[in-house]
């Protein structure tokens, strides 16, 4: 693969890295990503919806008026689902939506994404990223400096406390380390902002 820009902070070019044939170079399989995307929204739902059947709202004890003689159609309750105040036909219910897909498909599609970003150029590639103090600003600065626009995804070596609490608050910027990563937040993010050292890990870690 072609060699990328290494950039530090302040959004100065300060070296090149090649980026890994098998994880940042294979033919994307969108099957593989929309199908772990649709998984992680899935287990994402809190599935606790509910509404009343017929047999559970109060009221329908007695036939409403007699079964024959009056014109109208016959009716047993004034609790069925085409009455005002009636029970719900097929009323949603408590639920979990959770269901799992098998480890093969899930590192073919995080390998997919991370291949997606590299060929639509939308790796950075920073020289350490680190703060010496909580400051939302100065990583806004870096996130212009570096060429960021919209939504990214900053990926550190390792739990970063001040930089996960200067980037919790800008719109659209996520972070994580690179040992958990997720095919989903990469999908969601417009621009991959990858820690040289986290880039080195990822590597190692997912191609095997």
């Amino acid at each position: 693969m072609p060699a990328i820009k290494v950039f530090n902070m302040r959004g100065e070019a300060i070296g090149e890295v090649t980026l890994s044939e098998a994880v940042f170079g294979i033919k994307p399989n969108i099957a593989a990503i929309h199908a772990v995307v649709k998984n992680h929204l899935a287990n994402k739902r809190q599935g606790t919806q509910s509404a009343l059947t017929r047999a559970e709202v109060s009221g329908g004890g007695a036939k409403p008026y007699r079964q024959k003689g009056t014109g109208r159609a016959r009716q047993g309750s004034t609790r069925v689902p085409h009455y005002t105040h009636g029970g719900i036909a097929f009323a949603p219910k408590p639920r979990s939506y959770r269901y799992t897909l098998n480890k093969k498909l899930r590192k073919l599609a995080l390998l997919s994404a991370l291949s997606q970003k590299a060929a639509d150029d939308a790796i950075i590639v920073v020289g350490g990223i680190d703060m010496d103090e909580i400051k939302t600003k100065r990583f806004k600065e870096f996130l212009d400096a570096v060429g960021v626009e919209g939504k990214a995804l900053v990926v550190t070596v390792d739990v970063n406390k001040n930089v996960i609490l200067s980037a919790r608050n800008i719109p659209g910027v996520k972070t994580t380390f690179a040992k958990l990563l997720s095919t989903y937040d990469i999908m969601n993010a417009g621009t991959f902002v990858v820690d040289e050292a986290a880039l080195e890990v990822i590597e190692e870690v997912y191609a095997q």
